[in-house]
């Protein structure tokens, strides 16, 4: 699969995926973290925040492999 094919269908999968983990991570959110103290909504929030990288990380590394007749 050529580069630019792997980079269209790793944007289509990374938005889906941001809107799906965003939408999770509000109701959450929403649930469990309205009667809990401010240091663990901030906590909860930093963590909710940045989390959504690690699991992109393989994708991202697909994305940017260069093509066979590259190498």
């Amino acid at each position: 699969m050529r580069r630019r094919t792997r980079k269209f269908i790793g944007a289509i999968t990374m938005l889906v995926f941001v809107c799906v983990y965003s939408l999770v991570a509000m109701m959450i959110a929403q649930g469990r973290l309205q009667e809990a103290d401010k240091i663990w909504q901030d906590l909860y929030y930093v963590i909710a925040g940045l989390a959504w990288i690690l699991p992109l990380m393989p994708l991202i590394r697909w994305m940017e492999r260069p093509d066979a007749d590259e190498a």
